[in-house]
């Protein structure tokens, strides 16, 4: 049996930090004179005291190691868990909202997917607008921990490549991993400020420059306002573009960076085919609208920036109806979110790295028919690919494109129209966003969608955002056996 006391301590204290952050906003929400702040102190008293009897429950456990099952339990239950005690404000202090819609927005959130099932934001509370940011902004910052101390453990889609420059916090989760937190932490908050500092220089209020920098650098892309950043003028659209392509790198380069490796950062092939592969889209959605529309350029480039980096790192912000530009930029935009930003970032979907490894050993393969006796190693990037990192990484891959066909079948059974369940199915597994369709709102919301759909979508943002692999494992009946 698996000793579960190590990993209900770890929720507990999961808990307990969120209970204390819906602190925050309970403060705006006084400050502006609205009563939803008791929500939000109600919600954290009873986040805190869950959290608080879990770790008192399991004290003994504090301090001990993680095993390999105790990881994917912690990284499953946290994503699971999170969004149900993150949920309470939504559905306590909006009279329209039930719980599966709660749940829906919550798990948007700390899966950064930014999907969204809540209409008349321009209206909300400043309170639910700022939580809404807020769990997006934790839930960015969790998945570059799990990338970074365990899915390289956990060997879940290849990222035991990176487990040398990595850290090994197997055995000793703390302090080790306390202090790659910390770090991490820094760096992550420090980019924050730096974005929501040139959101107001570009003229946006102190308030809405705080929310969309914490959904820019998580690449989650909740806003404040129904039209998403459409609002904005062009300033603002370019210092998106530019923050959301950084949070699209790995976190790794920018601690190697500060700690005086300064090469790491722009030698890495996976930045570097990050980097190509954003500017062919921008360039191929460019060229398509230059040809077939008779709209200023300027304006047309931005919006094809904007909105093709906006699916790349998974953010999701738009800045135009891109349904209105043709069925080629869609198809563009589709296949930039199914392929993501880098590992070890807070982008989402497959990642730049593993169709690396693909391409890799597709071409080995295509050698070893014209050579058959040759043996032909794989690299990347100078270093060797071992047979298990090219094995997790097809899994990887196979779960994700068969999660997604069987996804698209359920919704669309559920009861969306083609369009709909593709877009829909698309955008919950890749955590990228929007979608399109008949059931969509004209704001984007998907309100209307069956609680059938939505729950399945729930299942599915979750699912993504952990890579497949990591949540799949623990339906095997071998996984609960000792």
């Amino acid at each position: 049996m698996i000793d579960i006391r190590p990993v209900a301590n770890i929720i507990g204290w999961l808990l307990a930090a969120l209970g204390m952050i819906m602190i925050v906003p309970a403060i705006v929400d006084f400050w502006a004179g609205n009563p939803d702040w008791r929500v939000f102190m109600i919600s954290a008293f009873i986040t805190v005291v869950a959290g608080g009897l879990l770790i008192l429950a399991t004290s003994n456990a504090q301090g001990s190691g993680l095993t390999l099952r105790q990881s994917f339990l912690v990284t499953t239950l946290s994503w699971t868990v999170l969004p149900v005690f993150g949920a309470i404000p939504f559905e306590m202090a909006l009279e329209h909202v039930n719980w599966t819609d709660a749940i829906f927005e919550a798990m948007s959130g700390i899966t950064t997917t930014g999907s969204t099932v809540f209409t008349g934001l321009d209206a909300m509370p400043p309170g639910i607008l700022l939580w809404r940011s807020t769990l997006q902004w934790l839930g960015g910052l969790g998945i570059v921990l799990v990338a970074l101390i365990f899915l390289p453990v956990m060997k879940v889609g290849g990222m035991q490549h990176f487990r040398s420059e990595g850290f090994d916090t197997m055995g000793k989760v703390l302090p080790r991993a306390a202090d790659i937190s910390w770090m991490l932490l820094q760096i992550y908050a420090g980019l924050t400020i730096l974005c929501a500092a040139a959101y107001v220089l570009t003229g946006m209020s102190v308030f809405d420059a705080v929310n969309h920098a914490l959904t820019t650098l998580s690449t989650g892309g909740f806003s404040t306002r129904d039209t998403s950043f459409a609002l904005y003028d062009s300033a603002a659209h370019w210092v998106c573009v530019i923050f959301m392509w950084l949070a699209g790198l790995p976190f790794i380069r920018y601690l190697q960076f500060i700690n005086g490796s300064y090469r790491p950062l722009f030698n890495d092939i996976q930045i570097r085919a990050y980097f190509r592969w954003t500017l062919y889209a921008i360039g191929a959605v460019f060229a398509y609208r230059l040809l077939r529309e008779d709209t200023a350029v300027e304006g047309m480039f931005r919006e094809s920036a904007f909105n093709v980096v906006s699916m790349f790192s998974g953010t999701g912000f738009g800045s135009a109806d891109v349904s209105a530009w043709g069925d080629f930029p869609i198809l563009v935009l589709v296949v930039a979110g199914f392929i993501g930003a880098c590992t070890a970032s807070t982008g989402c979907s497959i990642k730049v790295f593993r169709y690396l490894v693909l391409f890799e050993a597709i071409k080995a393969q295509l050698k070893q028919l014209v050579y058959p006796n040759r043996v032909i190693p794989l690299h990347l990037d100078g270093r060797r690919l071992d047979e298990e990192v090219v094995v997790s990484v097809v899994v990887m891959f196979t779960a994700f494109v068969v999660g997604f066909g069987v996804l698209t079948v359920l919704l669309s059974l559920a009861g969306l129209d083609m369009r709909t369940a593709f877009t829909a199915a698309w955008t919950s597994i890749c955590n990228v966003g929007p979608a399109w369709g008949s059931e969509v709102g004209p704001t984007g919301a998907m309100n209307e969608f069956p609680v059938f759909a939505k729950w399945l979508m729930i299942g599915a943002m979750m699912m993504g955002r952990l890579e497949m692999v990591a949540v799949l494992v623990l339906v095997l009946p071998r996984f609960w056996r000792g």
